[in-house]
């Protein structure tokens, strides 16, 4: 019984040491792949490269990543590749890559990681304007952050950052449907998830939105305090001049609401005083010129110096194209002439912005438009106008209330989703627990029977056994001394070979030495050549008594072991530095056992080539499972050789035979003087 603990004991240290070793490699093995993937990444954030060039990067850091052991660092990788994508607009590949990552998530239950991509498919969606999409995808990214926080279930610190990021988008989302006092709501949670991280950077852009949102209720004074704390969150930062002249021009805008103009206009003129910042930056130059304008236009409507404003946006924003904010302009001019009078000039740039609007996806501006030609048109198209005013008016108003609807529905449908979740769990625990009773009665009671039984049946048994081992025993030693006697004839064969006739060479070989140290008749060169021939055979009589001994593909004997048990002898006989790795996830006992054998041929076939012509120092052999596929890499780095051998060398010649066989691929990569790559891959 000691014995028997004993033996069971190391067999379990040795089955702990080899998963040991087997994870290390593994480790080590993402490591290596994790440090090519972010060479790639590096690369392909190279802006002095072209776009193609640096999606090709990307492309190739995808390649790795989709080959590492481990998930959750697969996860990771691709996170990192598709927020590249993201940098370089190709919005589908960003897409198509949050979409596996969500998948490789959820198959490992990695909660953050779910949310993670849940956020990454929002920002898809909001920037393909889709906002329905986009806000149940940032919707069911905050349900999973929020439930960390009801179940105190992971350390806030952990999470809180990305939540208030999540929050803040949510919150975007319901201002732009005009559902303000739910931005206001979700803006402060993001504001408390950021001062729980002590992390600043999303903080001007929270006061921001508070401040937009506090404007449009028409609560001026707390709007211009959010946006002063907004441009107080960035003093001392990278930021601080963007965020200067961005807050001082939603002050001015805040106050233009308010017909505060003076004040207004103080403000627009703080923005504008960063004349170094805003020159390479005309479209914010611009943009400030025309609120500066319109906001002296609204103060005194015959306010000339607002017309040169209004000409000087105009003559920037036309020299970079900027559609959108020529409309702007256009809609200005056309105020500007209709309250001089000149209905006609207002009349004309009105329909400008008229046109241009839709172009720019601006209703708010095509509303004004519609507005001001209803003055300045004769009544008849003034009506019309009117009518269209109104039309669209109604639209939008039935939009907005439709969007905010659908995320009150989405919000619904997610909190009732998770509260069947809840009691569908409740409710299976429970079937699992009475299950779980009865299997043990049930198990009790058969336990029962079956002791009866065996009972009864144990004394015949023992008499049966009794026969059977006897007749084991004789079997047993019939096979064994067939068993023996193979051996004893392989092992004659081997020792024929190896001490008569490998002697017999070895002596001739000898013979010709000694004649070569004493002889000067002129032959030496060719008695060496010759001497070299012997040793070359004396190396293959070697290989084939020590092969004599073992069988190809025992089937006691794991293929793996068979494999590198091959490898290993032959670059040992050679004197050749090997590596050989095994894919684990490659279930050999259900592999046909003829293409064991091609791949075992293939490798025996690569290596003899390797010994024979390459001059190599070392070779890598490695098996890998990727895509319902098996993948074998023969990578040495001896001499290499020029394409034209594929075609004529018998050996290459087999080995694409034998992988035609398996309905295979195979590739011969080489190069003079930098190695050689064979890579196999053959269907399951």
């Amino acid at each position: 019984m000691c014995v028997l603990r004993k033996n069971v004991l190391i067999a379990f240290i040795l089955v702990l040491s080899f998963s040991s070793c087997k994870e290390d490699n593994d480790i080590e093995n993402d490591d290596l792949k994790k440090n090519v993937i972010n060479s790639d990444l590096v690369n392909a954030s190279d802006r002095s490269l072209s776009v193609q060039e640096r999606k090709d990067f990307l492309k190739q850091s995808y390649g790795v990543a989709s080959t590492l052991d481990n998930i959750k660092l697969k996860v990771e990788n691709f996170f990192s590749i598709s927020s590249q994508y993201y940098t370089l607009k190709d919005f589908k590949k960003f897409k198509e890559l949050n979409e596996k990552t969500l998948i490789l998530s959820k198959s490992i239950s990695d909660s953050l990681a779910i949310a993670k991509s849940y956020s990454f498919l929002g920002i898809y969606y909001r920037k393909m304007d889709k906002l329905d999409s986009a806000f149940k995808s940032f919707n069911d990214a905050d349900k999973i952050y929020s439930s960390f926080d009801n179940y105190n279930t992971r350390d806030p610190l952990t999470y809180s950052y990305d939540h208030g990021k999540v929050l803040i988008d949510l919150a975007k989302l319901s201002r732009k449907v005009k559902d303000y006092s739910e931005s206001e709501d979700l803006t402060i949670k993001a504001i408390e998830k950021f001062d729980l991280t002590g992390d600043n950077s999303y903080m001007p852009l929270s006061y921001s939105n508070l401040g937009i949102v506090a404007k449009e209720l028409e609560r001026y004074e707390d709007a211009v305090f959010y946006h002063s704390k907004a441009i107080e969150y960035t003093k001392n930062t990278p930021k601080d001049t963007l965020y200067a002249v961005l807050g001082n021009n939603n002050i001015g805008t805040v106050y233009k609401s308010a017909k505060k103009y003076d004040k207004a206009i103080e403000y627009y003129n703080k923005a504008l005083s960063y004349s170094k910042f805003l020159k390479n930056r005309p479209k914010r130059l611009s943009l400030l010129l025309d609120n500066l304008g319109y906001a002296k236009f609204l103060q005194d409507r015959h306010n000339d110096e607002a017309f040169l404003l209004f000409q000087k946006a105009f003559k920037i924003r036309d020299s970079v194209n900027d559609i959108v904010g020529l409309s702007t302009n256009n809609l200005h001019f056309g105020e500007y002439y209709q309250a001089q009078g000149n209905d006609s000039l207002a009349k004309f740039y009105a329909l400008k912005v008229k046109e241009a609007a839709p172009i720019v996806n601006n209703n708010v501006e095509l509303l004004s438009a519609y507005q001001l030609l209803s003055k300045v048109t004769n009544s008849d198209e003034g009506l019309k106008y009117a009518q269209k005013y109104i039309k669209l008016n109604d639209s939008l108003i039935k939009e907005e209330r439709s969007y905010v609807n659908k995320f009150a529905r989405i919000k619904f449908e997610t909190e009732e989703k998770v509260q069947e979740i809840a009691a569908i769990s409740r409710e299976n625990q429970l079937l699992i627990f009475a299950i779980l009773g009865l299997s043990v009665l049930s198990l009790l009671g058969y336990v029962i029977f079956k002791q009866q039984q065996s009972n009864k049946e144990l004394l015949f048994e023992q008499k049966q056994q009794q026969s059977n081992q006897e007749i084991y025993r004789l079997l047993l030693s019939q096979q064994l001394k067939l068993e023996e006697g193979r051996k004893l004839e392989q092992h004659r064969m081997s020792e024929e070979l190896h001490d008569g006739v490998l002697g017999r060479l070895f002596g001739v070989r000898l013979s010709l030495d000694g004649i070569n140290q004493r002889a000067n008749d002129g032959f030496t060169d060719a008695r060496n050549k010759y001497i070299d021939e012997l040793k070359s055979i004396e190396k293959e009589i070697r290989l084939i008594s020590h092969d004599l001994g073992t069988e190809t593909l025992s089937p006691d004997i794991a293929y793996v072991d068979v494999v590198e048990s091959l490898v290993s002898d032959l670059c040992t006989v050679h004197k050749m530095e090997f590596e050989f790795s095994n894919d684990e996830n490659i279930d050999w006992e259900t592999i046909d056992d003829q293409k064991k054998v091609n791949l075992f041929r293939i490798i025996q076939e690569s290596l003899q080539n390797i010994f024979k012509h390459a001059r190599a120092k070392s070779v890598k052999i490695s098996f890998d499972y990727v895509d319902d596929k098996i993948n074998l890499t023969i990578l040495d780095d001896g001499i290499g050789f020029k394409s034209s051998k594929v075609k004529r060398g018998i050996g290459l010649k087999n080995i694409t035979s034998r992988v035609t066989q398996m309905d295979g691929v195979v590739d011969f990569i080489s190069n003079q003087d930098s190695g050689t790559k064979v890579s196999v891959g053959i269907p399951i």
